[in-house]
């Protein structure tokens, strides 16, 4: 057997890196803030088309500033995706809000802008929309975005997953009122940990700054009017993400051949990769496979056979309406059996380490093809 396990996806580092690094231990700027979170903030920016970013400790604390910014009540709805990370909708609970799960489309695996619609109708005074992009594919974005424009309803684009995606020509993290990067270890690019909040609106951007710096004040001494977080990322973070920012192309790229590798070596068997709409392009963080649904093959078996030869697989996001700790949560569909549920039975996400060679990948498209 193999003692070198192919990851599922794991980081890439260039060297680029060290110098940032070693110039915040140079200028002695090893701690929060610094030069390199202030140019990775705005190099971010400057990617995607724009606006202001505020560099924080993951993209779970941007999403939970995203939240704030929208003056939760208690107990309030907020409509979120349901197939997608916890870490996507936890942040409701920080706010006191109540998570209300949307199922997904067949065609993008994400968000379904008639089940949206459908949940307006029961909650009207939902103000707050929180989409994710699974596995690196844009939603029906501008469908979403007219929705909570119709409703008045705030978007939070959790864009985690989706770094240098577009849709119909239009980087992802751009689409909602607030978005959210993830810098996690296992992302398109990565600073070790880390994530942004990203806004058109400068002010709100300023004022996560300021709450994710213990919500200081403008004083002499140490006063504080406000709960703050101690949420910034620090500037040896930052290095790392500015030295990765420069082969956010590449890795993209690299993704891309992955994923078509997959595809058209399983053109022929009764399954299919995870799609994407015509206007889109992924970042193919992630190649999946849906098995059709009259195929006797169970994912899981698929799965623990890839182990047994040291390869990494997983399965799709379990949906957050059948976690236990959101039993009490509504789920709002318009299919007769939830989508999300039939993504979670019969899929799996399959290596996508871009240090993984073709030789191992073809290890792993073997392994598949033998189930049929």
């Amino acid at each position: 057997m193999r003692t070198k396990r192919i990851l599922l996806a794991s980081p890439t580092m260039h060297g680029e890196e060290m110098k940032y690094i070693q110039e915040a231990f140079d200028t002695n700027w090893i701690a929060p803030l610094g030069k390199n979170v202030d140019s990775f903030e705005q190099e971010i920016c400057d990617y995607i088309g724009g606006g202001y970013a505020a560099a924080l400790t993951s993209c779970t604390a941007a999403l939970h500033m995203a939240l704030k910014l929208c003056k939760l009540k208690r107990d309030e709805v907020v409509l979120c995706s349901d197939l997608t990370f916890s870490a996507s909708v936890n942040p409701v609970s920080y706010e006191g809000g109540r998570q209300v799960f949307i199922d997904s489309d067949y065609e993008t695996w994400n968000m379904d802008p008639a089940a949206l619609e459908k949940a307006f109708e029961k909650y009207p005074e939902a103000r707050v929309v929180i989409v994710a992009n699974l596995y690196g594919t844009p939603a029906r974005l501008n469908e979403i975005r007219a929705i909570c424009d119709e409703h008045h309803a705030v978007l939070i684009e959790d864009a985690a997953e989706s770094l240098s995606a577009t849709y119909c020509g239009r980087q992802t993290g751009t689409f909602g009122d607030y978005n959210a990067l993830s810098f996690n270890g296992n992302k398109i690019i990565t600073s070790s940990g880390g994530g942004m909040l990203l806004s058109r609106d400068e002010a709100a951007v300023k004022k996560v700054r300021f709450w994710a710096t213990q919500a200081k004040d403008p004083a002499p001494y140490y006063q504080h009017s406000e709960i703050g977080y101690n949420y910034r990322m620090s500037n040896i973070v930052a290095g790392i993400g500015r030295g990765q920012l420069l082969h956010l192309e590449e890795h993209r790229k690299l993704k891309k051949e992955i994923y078509e590798r997959y595809r058209n070596a399983f053109a022929e068997l009764p399954l299919t990769m995870n799609p994407h709409l015509a206007c889109s392009e992924p970042n193919y963080w992630l190649s999946c496979i849906l098995l059709d649904k009259e195929v006797s093959v169970d994912p899981f078996e698929i799965m623990k056979r890839l182990d047994a030869h040291n390869i990494d697989s997983r399965p799709t996001w379990k949906p957050m309406h059948l976690q236990p700790v959101f039993a009490d949560r509504d789920f709002i569909t318009v299919n007769d059996l939830p989508v999300s549920e039939e993504i979670f039975s019969r899929g799996l996400c399959l290596p996508s380490d871009i240090k993984m060679t073709e030789d191992e990948q073809n290890e792993v498209i073997a392994i598949v093809k033998s189930f049929f």
